[in-house]
Order: C-alpha cells, then structure tokens, then sequence
C-alpha cells in the first residue's frame, strides 16, 4: 500500500512538473544530458530589499562571517574530497559500505538517503533560504550588487530536486580581491553547517524529554528484500508498517530480541509472529549470505508508541507534535551538514569549485591554475556522477520492480 507521504511526493513532482512546462519560456536552462540531466533556473527578485537592509544594518558582523567562512570552507573541502575519495575505493572493495554521496528524495528506494516527504520539503526550503540568504547579506556587505534571486531545480526528465539561488553581479565580483570574492562563495554552506549545530543543540536537550515519553513497541517492517523470489515476511502477508512484537510467544519488543529469537531458529522452520495487527504464520528462509542461518526477508526498525501514562495526562496531540517536531529536527541537522558539505566539494559550479579556482590562481597564476581546477573537478565529478547514476539506477530498478508486484 502506498502511503500518504508517498502520495503527497508524488503529487508535489506532478505539480512542480506542470509549473515548469507552463513557465518553459521564462527558464534559463543548462543541459547536462540533452533532454535527460538537466538544470533549470526560474529568475525573480524575492526577498532581495529584506536582505540588502540587514546587511547594511549589521555590515561588520557579517564581513566577519564571510572570512570565517572561509577558514571553515577550506577545512570542508579537504574533508568532503577525502570522504568522496574513501567512498570511491570502498564501492569496490566493500560494495555494501555507504555512499559517501546520493540523492535525497522523499521516495523509498535502495541507495537513497530516504526523507519523509513533508520533513524533506520544510528541509529544503529551510536550507535553500538559509543558503542563498547568506550569500545575498555577504555579498551587500561588500557593496557588491545581486541582480536577481528564484529557484531551480536539477531533473531527469521531469524536475526532481528543487533549489534556490541568487546571482551577484559576476563582472562586478570577479574584479574585487580574492578575500573578497571568497568570502561571498563561502558564505552559504558555512551558513548551513552552522545552522546544522544550531538544530542539533536544540536536539542535544529534547533527547531525553522525548525518550521519556515514548517505549518500545516492537519491530516495525519498512520494506520487503527483493530477490528472485519471495521471501516469507512478504508470502505471509505481513503489511509494510506493521510492528512485529512476538516470535513463537517470545516478546520482541527491540530489533536485538528480535534478532536472538531468530538466530535461534532454522531454515524451513515454521513460526507464528504476532505483530500490532494480527498474527503470521512464517517459513523461514535459507538468508542470500549464508544458508544455514533462518531468514525472514524484511527491513526492519525499532518502532516505538506513547506512553500510557503520556496520552492520559497530556492527550495525543502534544506527545505526538513533539516527536514529529525532534524528528524534522533531525532531518534539518543532517541535511544542512551534508548539503553544506557536498557545496563544497571543488567542482566547476558549486561554492567550493570557485573558491577552490581562486585559491588555484593564487597559488600557480590564472593559467596553470585552471588547468588543475579542471583536471581535478573533472575527477570529483566523475566521483559524483557515479554515485547519482547508482541512485537513480536503485530508484528505477525499485520503482519498477513495485509496478510489475502491483500489476501481478
């Protein structure tokens, strides 16, 4: 069943879809992949007289801001190439370890970095304003014009990932000093890694106050393994969502009880699992690495529930407000760490590509310098590319497989 968060993603790409097609004149369009990979800009000039005002108000402080961020850049930018770099060798020698790199989409799929739809886009807009609004004061604060602000997105056929942006003055900016210039490029993903330790130290205090009201509640399955065949979780009709609490009798309240009960059994081996719902009757499976150990063929997840004691003094809404509340919070730490980060990596386009050129000039002059920005974000890029084609292979392969089980 496909469910509401699922639903409201899927509507939101129609309808962002259906924008872009209506608007086609009036974007300015770079093709990566004619008619496939593709970036599109839509210009306007929102929020522009808000962020020249408080640049001009607090012009110091945020000329310091600017400098700092670009100490801050560097050190990303020398952590973000070696992670990109240890992830590469590790695709092929430990092909089950982590990207370093994926999308982030409100979609379920393997090899994405999966974000409930409404977290995502809250998410999104919170980093993309935070991101181009930085750049906007830095920029004013060194008296430098912007010309224009809107958002954009990055789409494979159809738009996927929406964005925002703002556009200096570039004639203007590449004539004023290095410090200067850097300073500018800097300012958005230093603005998003701080943002990123500002909802962490709100997450740090409400830590215990929400694992103080929520217990165990079983095992909850998120997904069906895929294979060549079935596996028992999903032959025996257990529903995505369902929280497995007992095994044979055995209460399995956490995902280690739930591993030793079955750790405990064999391949062939029938066993009644109870869950929220109802209760299942399973045949265990031979597990794809090692045939002796008993396999049920499911994703799972700690599931938790209110307390009791919770919902009787306080009512559902606030326990539950509150829980929603610490797990957006998390989600705008992760992805304003990791998007700060990823925009720093040295390529052509992003933050940490033109700060990375300039330091280039520098250091080996205007001509040999490009040739080593070149050669070097054409290495990231590739790097990049691989692990986006990995995901949107993951996405489709997933996608499909669920159509052919619906159609079935």
């Amino acid at each position: 069943m496909v469910d509401f968060q699922t639903i409201a993603a899927i509507v939101f790409l129609i309808v962002l879809t259906i924008f872009v097609y209506l608007k086609r004149k009036n974007l300015d369009t770079k093709q990566i992949i004619p008619h496939i990979l593709y970036f599109s800009m839509y210009r306007a000039a929102w929020g522009l007289k808000l962020m020249d005002s408080v640049a001009k108000k607090y012009r110091k402080l945020v000329l310091y801001f600017g400098y700092i961020g670009v100490i801050v850049g560097f050190v990303g930018m020398i952590f973000i190439g070696f992670m990109l770099i240890a992830s590469l060798i590790a695709l092929f020698t430990k092909p089950e370890a982590p990207q370093a790199v994926g999308l982030v989409i409100p979609i379920k799929a393997e090899g994405v970095f999966f974000v409930p739809f409404f977290y995502w886009i809250i998410s999104i807009f919170v980093i993309a304003v935070v991101h181009e609004f930085a750049h906007v004061l830095v920029a004013r604060a060194h008296n430098l014009k912007v010309k224009s602000s809107g958002f954009a997105f990055l789409a494979l056929i159809v738009p996927i990932i929406p964005a925002a942006f703002v556009e200096p003055d570039e004639k203007e900016l590449r004539k004023r000093p290095h410090k200067q210039q850097l300073s500018v490029f800097a300012a958005g993903a230093f603005s998003n890694i701080i943002t990123a330790f500002l909802f962490l130290a709100v997450i740090f205090p409400l830590t215990p106050v929400v694992n103080g009201i929520i217990e165990p509640n079983g095992v909850k399955v998120t997904d069906y393994v895929k294979g060549d065949a079935r596996f028992p979780a999903e032959i025996s009709g257990i529903q995505i969502g369902e929280a497995i609490q007992q095994v044979d009798g055995i209460s399995t309240p956490y995902v280690d009880n739930l591993s030793a009960v079955l750790r405990g059994k064999k391949p062939n081996d029938i066993v009644v699992v109870k869950t929220d719902k109802t209760v299942y009757e399973l045949k265990l499976a031979k597990s794809p690495e090692n045939e002796s150990v008993a396999y049920i063929g499911a994703y799972l997840e700690q599931s938790t529930k209110v307390k009791g004691s919770v919902t009787a003094a306080y009512g559902k809404f606030l326990p539950n407000a509150l829980i929603w509340l610490m797990g957006l919070f998390i989600f705008l730490y992760i992805l304003n760490l990791g998007i700060g980060l990823f925009n720093l990596v040295p390529i052509g386009p992003l933050d940490g590509g033109r700060m990375f050129q300039l330091a280039l000039h520098k250091i080996f002059g205007e001509e040999k310098g490009n040739r080593l920005w070149l050669n070097i974000g054409i290495f990231f890029g590739l790097i990049i590319l691989i692990f986006i084609l990995i995901s949107f292979y993951n996405i489709f392969s997933d996608v499909f497989g669920k159509l052919l089980n619906f159609i079935k």
